[in-house]
């Protein structure tokens, strides 16, 4: 019986792979050749294939969708024509932004390409500390739910909102984490593959080890680092920022890069890229995405590159609300900033222009502004647990510099709390105040008490102050002019401007 199952499975495979290959032209066969004799090459020859692993980090996007495809096209391949393939891992780094819309999308991926019941493939998700088996109805943890506010709270207070800080550097800095645990689970992996493009790779590199060697990090260049060391590179960078967001004495627990031990493995994994291999055009690979892997668009959909941070849906929202509470305008006037940015982004990105219209389109009527206007509430809701006026209060940043802007604040959203200002200070600075002062901080903030007076006594960063590594953070990006956000529903990324005009 094991025997016609193991038949009747490889036949399917088959099947799987001869679908797959239909949707490849001819430059992405010639492409998938090239990346099995890389595999086989790295594995140290055809007869060391069968024990070979390699991870793949999806994060539920389009083009790390479409790496994954072209990893299981190379392992149904050789397993074609040898007795064995190389094992694969994939991996998903859970955060806000990774919702069941999201999940569904990985799910509908991995179903089409029959990798939930290959013993030859494992499917990871990796959610704060903890690493467990890919399910698609997996909740997002409360731990690591709590982080993600808490990130976003703390910096979006010491910055006034600034999108950076405020949705994607936790997420950046904490990939080390993330790639440790996943190639360091179980047995470990033998290879970690990118499918980012060079460029990508580029400028991470680029604003790692910018920031690294300012860190007092005497490091090579960053095509010289094992894997290893670039995790650890990484992560010391990551441990500074969270010592200046959350003190010496607060910073997040299990931040810190663990395990990293590889007990049957005698090297750390190398890393492999195929960003060389393949196009990110998405145009030649609408009909793979679409029908084949199930991958869906809709409205929501601001479909870019690759990351893992906000979502555009939430951004265009604090960019309307920034204008409406904080620059005195129209919350459409934001929108329509924000939407001129996308569209040029996209047209950068060469975007099919059916999605360039389809995303502006959700926003061309008032009666759509005020839906999506209530939609991105939701998600914030959801995502964050925080409401619109605890978004709003973000964006004054009225409690860092002992208060000096939470009269402003008061004055242009709570009037009727200005006879409490002496109490709030009071309450801020850590002395006693009323119970109904201190709940009306909390519950206008969405931060504990604790949390409002460690931003008492805090400095709203200076981006051109070179001693904080916040502002470093941000000014060591290569592409600062900008900053990518990730979508509700794709997990596909946006650039938001971060000047803050």
């Amino acid at each position: 019986m094991g025997s016609i199952h193991e038949q009747a499975m490889n036949y399917v495979y088959q099947q799987v792979l001869q679908r797959l290959l239909s949707y490849f032209n001819r430059a992405e066969r010639t492409a998938l050749q090239l990346l099995i004799q890389r595999l086989i090459v790295a594995a140290g020859g055809i007869e060391n294939i069968g024990t070979y692993k390699v991870l793949v980090a999806f994060s539920g996007g389009k083009d790390s969708a479409y790496t994954v495809a072209l990893m299981r096209a190379a392992q149904l391949s050789i397993a074609g024509r040898a007795p064995a393939t190389f094992n694969l891992r994939v991996a998903n780094m859970r955060h806000a932004g990774m919702t069941s819309a999201v999940m569904a999308n990985i799910h509908r991926c991995y179903s089409a390409l029959f990798l939930h019941d290959d013993p030859r493939v494992e499917l990871l998700v990796v959610d704060h500390q903890y690493v467990q088996a890919f399910e698609p109805d997996l909740p997002f943890s409360s731990a690591g739910r709590e982080q993600n506010r808490s990130d976003m709270l703390l910096g979006g207070h010491l910055t006034a909102g600034d999108a950076r800080t405020t949705f994607c550097n936790s997420c950046y800095l904490g990939m080390a984490e993330f790639l440790g645990r996943a190639a360091c689970w179980g047995d470990g992996v033998d290879a970690v593959l990118s499918g980012d493009s060079l460029k990508e790779q580029k400028q991470y590199a680029t604003w790692i080890m910018r920031l690294a060697r300012h860190e007092g990090q005497a490091v090579e260049n960053w095509h010289t680092l094992g894997f290893m060391t670039a995790l650890n590179t990484i992560d010391s960078v990551g441990r500074a920022y969270y010592r200046e967001l959350y003190g010496e004495e607060t910073q997040p627990a299990g931040f810190m890069l663990r395990p990293l031990g590889y007990p049957n493995k005698p090297v750390a994994p190398a890393f492999l890229t195929v960003a060389d291999l393949i196009g990110f055009r998405l145009e030649e690979h609408w009909a793979l995405l679409t029908d084949f892997l199930g991958f869906r668009f809709d409205d929501l959909a601001f479909s870019f590159s690759e990351s893992d941070c906000a979502n555009p849906l939430l951004m265009a929202h604090m960019r309307g609300l920034k204008a409406q509470f904080v620059q005195g305008r129209a919350y459409a006037d934001g929108i329509a900033e924000y939407l001129e940015l996308a569209a040029e982004m996209m047209r950068r990105k060469r975007m099919p222009r059916r999605l360039i219209d389809q995303a502006l389109a959700a926003y061309d009527h008032p009666d759509k502004l005020e839906e999506r206007r209530a939609l991105a509430a939701g998600y914030a809701q959801e995502a964050f647990g925080l409401s619109e006026a605890q978004l709003v209060c973000l964006m004054f940043a009225p409690f860092v510099d002992a208060g000096a802007q939470l009269e402003a604040f008061l004055r242009v959203c709570h009037p009727g709390m200005l006879v409490a200002l002496a109490d709030l200070h009071r309450a801020l600075s850590g002395h006693s105040a009323p119970d109904q002062v201190i709940q009306w901080l909390v519950d206008v903030s969405g931060l504990s008490l604790k949390g409002l007076q460690n931003l008492y006594e805090k400095r709203r960063v200076d981006f051109s102050d070179d001693s904080s590594i916040i502002a470093r953070v941000r000014a060591s990006d290569p592409d600062k002019g900008h900053v990518m956000t990730v979508d509700l529903h794709t997990g596909e990324a946006v650039s938001e401007l971060i000047s803050g005009r």
